[in-house]
């Protein structure tokens, strides 16, 4: 494996010859904490705010990211679950994916809704997911979070908080470990081999 820590941010990870850890646990719970702290201040506060994760690490992350604002503000941050696959413009074209139930225990209209999701890419998922969102009500508006952003969008599409840019090649896949789903924190990239579905 060819990878340095000098190398400019993310340039390591074109030079990998196999998986390589980008950000380990610690890492991710800063990237949270920053992310809790600029969606106070651009928010003033948390008043009118819900968070929705997209299934399925979006989810645990949503979780995570509400517990942070709670720490913050005092104040409990209500966080809901989405669920996407059967608004995705690419159905037919990819394997058939579980749905998973979504959980919006909460009235959308009026809300600031926090959208989260592990990784940013095409912008596709997220297509879907404002999709979704709107046949559940009228947020007075929607913000994106995610942990990662890779690039290589294919919709006009950007994060207003984001964990970690980082650059890769379209033959690379970053794939996002939660300990609430994969039994450990972390962020790794891997070669066209491992490579993943775009979303």
């Amino acid at each position: 494996m060819l990878f340095c820590a000098s190398m400019p941010d993310g340039l390591g990870a074109f030079l990998m010859s196999g998986p390589a850890m980008v950000l380990d646990g610690a890492d991710m719970g800063r990237a949270l904490v920053r992310i809790a702290h600029e969606v106070v201040e651009r928010n003033k506060g948390t008043d009118g705010l819900v968070v929705v994760g997209i299934h399925t690490r979006g989810v645990p992350l949503a979780r995570r990211l509400a517990g942070k604002l709670e720490e913050i503000e005092g104040r409990q941050v209500p966080s809901g679950a989405l669920d996407v696959a059967m608004y995705r413009d690419d159905i037919g074209m990819r394997p058939p994916q579980a749905t998973h139930d979504t959980e919006l225990p909460f009235d959308l209209a009026g809300k600031v809704v926090v959208l989260v999701d592990d990784v940013l890419y095409t912008g596709r998922t997220v297509r879907a997911a404002l999709d979704a969102l709107t046949d559940f009500g009228r947020p007075r508006a929607i913000q994106l979070a995610v942990l990662v952003d890779r690039g290589h969008r294919e919709l006009p599409l950007r994060a207003d908080y984001v964990g970690k840019n980082l650059p890769t090649s379209a033959d690379q896949a970053v794939r996002v470990l939660l300990a609430e789903t994969d039994g450990t924190d972390g962020v790794v990239v891997e070669d066209a081999a491992r490579k993943a579905v775009a979303s």
